[in-house]
């Protein structure tokens, strides 16, 4: 095997899945069945010695049995794992009941095995999970197998698989259907940084039951979008019952008093529930699809990402004004609504808030400082599910922000003293970079921590580079650009030879980050589009003149444009880079055109002005 997959650590010899579903009355129980034993090929075995598995209300775990396999004189000797642990797992928005159990297999070297076997019950059949057909490691047997009463009716949505010669077979069996999906010899995949979710590039199927029957009546459990939708609306159709809060009534009067219009209201109550509701995550069983009463979020001042939509909703609803509850998934969930209607396709809920013009903001209170016309970065461009009452809903697209609404706009003011450069600058932050600024800003807590960020955040030239004093304009403010001046100095930075000067004016290269590696494999994601503009202006020293100008640069394709331009009037050389980023994420095709066009802007990065004595 070391041979076959010269740079895996280990290899998964067999993975073998079984689900029983069966109907026991008007009721669907499930139950699935795990075997996974895998052989290590190197010494980094014992780092797989730690194993957990996660349970919740939806998922119980039942037996698990888990033993190492050493091989010594010639055989493999067994040693049983007896000593198992539970935890509490609190780190989702949705379902953070998890727990976890936990084990240690013993021994594992090279050459080693581990073998593990459970069972679980699934306790609401709109849960069934992915399999997935691939994974980090090489998988050489793989075997899925769903044993179903024919009563039930499934759907299966695959996802990456196109490539792949898998072996799928139904078979009637008394009153069963079996379904199995084998597939052998699967190389692995390699991780990369800032690749999209796992779920966007493994190979895996989505397993729907989508109705069955029970004394001679059809229930639909997720043939569409209304199955889905008539399940959540029943979970969320009682919430925000109770009399409000005079306290709640009290502050909602405050806030919109005096405001001009609707939309103004709603940003000053939108606001505020990012200010001042803390975000945590904290769920047991359905209660982490249903909503808190707005009343106790208020007096307890937290609450997860429901909870805010719910105090949000019954705010506006007391100023007069209507949201709408909206389940959505993050970017890290690849599904729309149409493939798969079960609440796999989404992890989150906001609120939404449609004006008079049809102009639809998608509310995430879960979100800091950011402003009403844009939604929280990771749930850009996908599809939001809003309600509508109890039998309508309405499935949007979040947008994604354009470039230029994401902006950092950079002017420096130069002198060259000997061969040093001393300058004042004035940068303007909007968009997501400014929410991204404030959050670093939150937790530097001191001028000097709040400088050393600033020297690492807005470098210039080499690692000299070094601000000197710094002032800030609309910190914290949601609508305003943030605005730094600071002075600065970059020491050596330039180059006197006989009577000429050479200087870069390209201060600031930091377009090359976006040139991804040239044998990457797989699709590369970005929080959000960007759009920058460096501007410098150098006064020529007293006694030399303009020698050298590098030429004009305009370039472009489908997913960047880059200009850089150079002016000189009087006594002053001017120049500008502006680039406009306009992607989240890139496929290998749109890699290889955007390295392409950064290539040829990173020779121009090169160039120098030259200033020869008068």
């Amino acid at each position: 095997y070391k041979k076959l997959y010269p740079n895996a650590k280990s290899v998964r010899l067999n993975q073998n899945s079984t689900v029983t579903i069966k109907l026991n009355a008007d009721k669907i129980d499930i139950t699935q069945e795990f075997i996974e034993e895998d052989l290590y090929l190197d010494e980094s075995a014992n780092y797989n010695s730690k194993q957990a598995l996660n349970f919740s209300s939806f998922f119980e775990l039942n037996k698990v049995e888990a033993s190492s396999f050493t091989y010594t004189d010639g055989k493999y000797k067994e040693i049983e794992v007896t000593d198992f642990k539970e935890k509490d797992e609190l780190d989702q928005s949705f379902y953070d009941d998890t727990k976890s159990l936990n084990f240690i297999f013993p021994n594992l070297k090279k050459g080693s095995k581990s073998v593990l076997k459970y069972s679980e019950n699934i306790k609401n059949p709109r849960f069934l999970s992915p399999f997935y057909f691939g994974d980090f490691s090489p998988i050489i047997n793989n075997k899925v197998t769903i044993v179903a009463d024919k009563d039930i009716n499934l759907s299966f949505k695959a996802f990456n698989t196109d490539t792949l010669n898998i072996d799928f077979k139904k078979v009637e069996k008394r009153n069963t259907n079996i379904y199995t999906w084998e597939l052998k010899n699967m190389d692995e995949y390699e991780y990369e940084s800032n690749t999209p979710t796992y779920k966007k590039i493994l190979p895996h199927i989505v397993p729907i039951i989508t109705s069955f029957k029970s004394n001679n009546t059809d229930t639909n459990l997720g043939t569409n979008v209304s199955d889905l939708y008539t399940w959540y609306y029943s979970l969320v159709k009682d919430i925000n019952k109770e009399d409000v809060d005079e306290n709640l009534v009290t502050l909602v009067k405050e806030l919109t008093a005096n405001k001009k219009n609707d939309l103004e209201k709603v940003k000053a109550i939108y606001y505020w529930t990012q200010k001042n509701i803390k975000y945590i995550a904290f769920e047991y069983a359905l209660g982490g699809f249903i909503p808190r009463q707005a009343n106790d979020v208020f007096q307890k001042k937290y609450g997860d990402c429901k909870d805010n939509s719910s105090i949000l909703y019954k705010m506006l609803d007391i100023a007069g004004l209507k949201g709408n509850l909206t389940w959505i998934g993050t970017r890290s969930i690849p599904y729309n609504y149409n493939e798969v209607p079960t609440p796999l396709v989404d992890n989150h809920m906001i609120l939404s808030y449609t004006d008079s013009n049809d102009n639809t903001y998608f509310l995430d209170a879960t979100g800091r400082y950011v402003a009403i016309d844009y939604p929280t970065s990771f749930i850009q461009g996908k599809e939001a599910l809003i309600a509508d009452g109890k039998s309508n809903f309405i499935i949007k697209k979040v947008p994604i922000i354009p470039p230029i609404k994401n902006a950092v706009i950079d002017t420096s003011y130069i002198n060259l003293i000997d061969e040093d450069v001393i300058g004042k600058s004035k940068v303007e932050i909007t968009g997501y970079n400014k929410t991204d600024t404030f959050l670093y800003l939150e937790d530097e807590t001191t001028d000097e921590k709040i400088k050393e960020f600033y020297n690492t955040r807005l470098r210039k030239g080499n690692n000299k580079f070094l601000i000197k004093s710094f002032s800030e304009t609309n910190k914290y403010d949601y609508e305003k650009n943030f605005i730094i001046d600071y002075d600065f100095s970059i020491n050596d930075y330039t180059k006197k030879l006989g009577d000429e000067i050479y200087v870069n004016l390209n201060l600031i290269k930091d377009l090359s980050s976006y040139k991804t590696k040239e044998d990457r494999k797989h699709h590369i994601e970005y929080e959000h589009t960007n759009y920058f503009s460096y501007t410098t202006i150098l006064n020529i020293p007293e006694g030399y003149k303009t020698d050298y100008i590098p030429e004009n640069i305009s370039l472009s394709n489908d997913y960047m444009s880059s200009i850089i331009n150079y002016t000189v009037k009087d006594n002053i050389i001017t120049y500008n880079h502006t680039y406009s980023l306009n992607f989240i994420d890139l496929n290998l095709d749109q890699q290889k055109e955007v390295n392409a066009l950064i290539k040829k802007i990173e020779k121009a990065f090169k160039e120098v002005i030259i200033l020869k004595k008068t």
